[in-house]
């Protein structure tokens, strides 16, 4: 069993920054590949970020491609998404995952534990 608690969201103004946090537990953290997901009401779940298991590798959306940053601390078994330049368009229930092996990956089925989601709301 793996647990994910994310943390970090909040209330920012367009164009500021915030960095959510992913804590995970209850299994080798540094075996597996990370991604960031979000979604809006009445909207599916979409990709953000991901990262390999070793942080070597990473991918973005589009949408937020030169804006955020995925980054992995194996030590502290926590993965972290900073985000600058937010946007309203931004604004979403942020969601970390973890999934099976060590490659990184935009495709939620991919993924087999999620975390609880944190709020982010960007005012313009």
């Amino acid at each position: 069993q793996v647990q994910l608690a994310e943390s970090g969201g909040g209330l920012v103004q367009a164009g500021d920054s915030l960095r959510l946090s992913c804590a995970a537990s209850g299994r080798t953290f540094s075996s597996s590949a990370m991604g960031w997901f979000r979604q809006t009401p009445g909207k599916a779940r979409e990709f953000v970020a991901t990262i390999s298991r070793s942080g070597g590798s990473t991918a973005y959306a589009d949408s937020v491609k030169g804006r955020f940053t995925i980054s992995k601390d194996n030590a502290k078994n926590t993965v972290y998404l900073q985000m600058n330049s937010m946007k309203p368009e931004d604004t979403a229930v942020y969601y970390c995952a973890t999934k099976s092996g060590p490659y990184p990956s935009d495709r939620s089925y991919d993924y087999a534990y999620w975390g609880q989601g944190t709020q982010v709301t960007v005012s313009s």
